[in-house]
């Protein structure tokens, strides 16, 4: 007995002087932290494949899991992005992927929630890579403008940026952004924007209307495949250009949740809300319609995003996902984080991390 006590005081006094050192213990560790943290190469560890990760898998409502839309793919050891919602950026740091390895960007359309992170995805590849050349960003005609407007706006803070860290860290010549743009596709139509090291990656149109142009691209790599939607309503053109693919990475809305958050703001007084609730179910895919273009266009897997709306609350994914698995069984609901590998040349599918 006095045994016990004897060493529970010693851990306790132990304990103790632990806490009261935590800030020093942590300041110790730091430097191994950053480095084994900057010395990790998360592309390199995900091996030879087509790989999806989810850096942002929401709309433009705030929630907990999902933050603005933003889809990273890796292939041919190169990263690039599919839209830069907001802190998709960051979430991309969380996820391991250093910012300064981003080699592209591809917008699907032009509204706020797909392209306000823009600017900071270009400065932080900038200075973290040291880069001598901007960001490519890719997308339909249009483009250009969006991009010129971020040049001009983060045009005093590349300035800044230079005069403090010198042309060794942060080079004027590889700041901001240039455009690489393309006519709309035609319904049936693809068009190849990016092709090089075996990855191929097409535009092709989707339907959101009134918005245009809205576009969804589809990667090829090493024998695997996987098309990103952007925004769009249930889409015949997306079904014939997912025929037999690997991965359909599509966004889909609730009318259920959306009717019903409608009725309360109109309950409330807030006829605009209103009104911005009950107009966007007309221009989105419901869960089922996307589960429908999964089934008939044979895909091996549909990972949800651009998930709206917030499903923070106990019940809510239930209610988003009710009757999805009576049409379409192999599917993921995507969170920020969501991670799926395609290893080249096989017919594997691997869910490897389902959020952050």
């Amino acid at each position: 007995m006095k045994k016990s006590y004897i060493v529970g005081l010693l851990v306790l006094t132990t304990a103790l002087a632990l806490y009261t050192k935590r800030g020093d213990i942590f300041l110790s560790i730091v430097p191994k932290g950053m480095q084994a943290n900057l010395q990790s190469d998360k592309i390199q560890d995900l091996g030879d494949g087509l790989h999806v990760a989810l850096c942002g898998a929401g709309g433009p409502m705030p929630s907990v899991r999902r933050s603005g839309p933003c889809v990273a793919v890796v292939a041919a050891g190169k990263l690039f992005l599919v839209d830069t919602g907001s802190n998709g950026i960051r979430n991309l740091g969380r996820m391991g992927f250093a910012p300064g390895s981003i080699s592209g960007v591809f917008l699907s359309h032009f509204h706020s929630d797909h392209i306000d992170g823009l600017g900071e995805v270009a400065t932080l590849r900038w200075a973290n890579g040291s880069h001598e050349t901007p960001l490519k960003v890719y997308g339909p005609e249009g483009v250009a403008d969006v991009v010129a407007g971020f040049n001009l706006a983060y045009g005093q803070d590349k300035v800044y940026r230079n005069d403090h860290h010198g042309n060794a860290v942060t080079p004027l010549s590889g700041a901001g952004m240039v455009a690489v743009s393309a006519p709309l596709p035609a319904d049936g139509e693809l068009i190849t924007l990016y092709q090089q090291d075996g990855l191929t990656v097409e535009m092709l149109a989707v339907d959101h209307f009134p918005i245009s142009p809205a576009v969804a691209y589809r990667f090829s790599y090493a024998g695997r495949s996987a098309l990103i939607s952007g925004d769009t309503s249930k889409s015949a053109n997306i079904e014939r250009f997912a025929e037999g693919i690997d991965l359909l990475v599509h966004e889909a809305l609730s009318p259920t949740l959306l009717q019903a958050m409608s009725q309360g703001a109109s309950n409330a007084g807030s006829t605009n809300m209103a009104q911005i609730f009950h107009d966007v179910l007309d221009y989105h895919a419901s869960p089922i319609e996307a589960a429908e273009t999964a089934r008939d266009a044979n895909v091996g897997h549909l990972l949800y995003y651009h998930v709206v709306p917030p499903l923070d609350q106990p019940g809510a994914e239930a209610a988003w996902l009710d009757g999805v698995d009576e049409y379409f069984s192999e599917f993921t609901l995507g969170q920020d984080g969501t991670e799926v590998s395609l290893p080249a040349n096989s017919s594997s599918i691997e869910i490897k991390n389902n959020g952050l």
